[in-house]
């Protein structure tokens, strides 16, 4: 094997590599390249979730539409069937949503759960809204549930990242906070 210079090149396995073993698990995206390539702001002529619609299923990478939601593949998975519920208006956060729109979420996001449990035979789901840019949504303009498939055997990230954890304030100061302003009625 040769690079474009011509110089021969061998490939070694990684058992063989120096190094320290160290206890992380390492998690390979290479699909997720072209996400992290199209830069820091990828969508700013359009909205994916609002161009989905328009397009065909299969264009759009729907699997179900509803009346005010629908569900499509995530085009930059975490796992394969990671899908998206996404309501069809363009609102940026939950509390946003309408009633009708919140059940439908629900809704969709539980038969989704059912669906990839069935072909995907998956142990576990990680479910999640990234509400605005600096809480990690790639897509802050459109809000959009996660439901990423896991199995016992994938490599999860997230005790990697949970070995140390910034916590500015103590629990009850926060519990406070949110007790006391939790509407009341």
């Amino acid at each position: 094997m040769s690079d474009t210079s011509g110089i021969p090149r061998s490939v070694e396995d990684a058992a063989h590599l120096a190094g320290v073993p160290d206890e992380f698990q390492r998690l390979w995206t290479p699909h997720r390249m072209a996400y992290i390539q199209a830069g820091p702001d990828p969508l700013v002529e359009e909205c994916p979730f609002c161009a989905a619609p328009e397009k065909s299923d299969a264009d759009g990478l729907i699997v179900a539409r509803g009346r005010t939601a629908f569900v499509l593949l995530n085009l930059f998975p975490y796992n394969s069937g990671h899908l998206l519920v996404c309501p069809y208006r363009h609102i940026a956060t939950y509390d946003l949503a309408t009633p009708e729109e919140v059940a439908e979420i629900g809704e969709l996001t539980q038969t989704a759960m059912r669906v990839l449990r069935e072909v995907s035979r998956c142990d576990g789901f990680n479910l999640g809204m990234n509400q605005g840019a600096v809480a990690g949504a790639g897509v802050a303009g459109h809000l959009h549930q996660h439901v990423v498939p896991r199995w016992a055997t994938d490599a999860n990230f997230f005790p990697i990242i949970a070995k140390t954890k910034a916590l500015p304030q103590l629990l009850g100061e926060v519990r406070e906070a949110v007790a006391t302003a939790w509407p009341r009625g």
